[in-house]
């Protein structure tokens, strides 16, 4: 039986991908494990560009540090449709569309996908090739697919702080 924290172990970002293409149902399954996550008044600020023909992922590989996944989910948050804080005008996009994402990664590895999630992107370049409208911002990518034979957790996937270094009771 596996169980949330455990799951929450297993996950790491893989870097290399067998190239086999992710079954459908799989991809739903991921797809709606993100459309379930928490978002602040249910608002769901975000679009899923999920990208799986090849010209297609091999141009976003080109902008992105991690080459040979068979498909790419690009979370974009919407800032016209996220919560505003009240007292102080504060809203974050991209905090919704992260929870979003780590639902997604999660379901992934539980479907015995590996997954990397990537930052390290020029969002220009990604915005032009795959026409994402003003006002919806690329977050993050999500690379997802069957991790190769070698496949391994860098080191400082297994390297945490102990939760003393962590954790204030009550008061800072």
């Amino acid at each position: 039986m596996n169980d949330f924290l455990s799951l929450a172990q297993k996950r790491y970002a893989v870097r290399s991908y067998l190239p086999k293409p992710v079954e459908a149902e799989k991809l739903e399954r991921i797809l709606e494990a993100g459309r379930v996550a928490p978002t602040a008044k249910n608002t769901q600020p975000f679009r899923f560009l999920v990208v799986q023909h090849p010209e297609r992922l091999k141009k976003l590989s080109a902008c992105t540090n991690v080459k040979g996944y068979p498909l790419a989910i690009i979370v974009c948050s919407v800032a016209s449709e996220v919560w505003v804080r009240p007292f102080d005008g504060k809203s974050k996009p991209d905090t919704d569309a992260a929870i979003a994402a780590t639902h997604m990664l999660l379901e992934a590895t539980d479907l015995g996908l590996g997954s990397c999630w990537l930052m390290h992107f020029d969002p220009a370049p990604i915005r032009e090739q795959f026409r994402i409208p003003e006002g919806t911002e690329p977050e993050y990518i999500l690379a997802i697919g069957y991790p190769a034979e070698d496949s391994h957790p860098s080191e400082r996937h297994t390297k945490r702080k102990p939760l003393e270094d962590l954790v204030v009771e009550e008061s800072f």
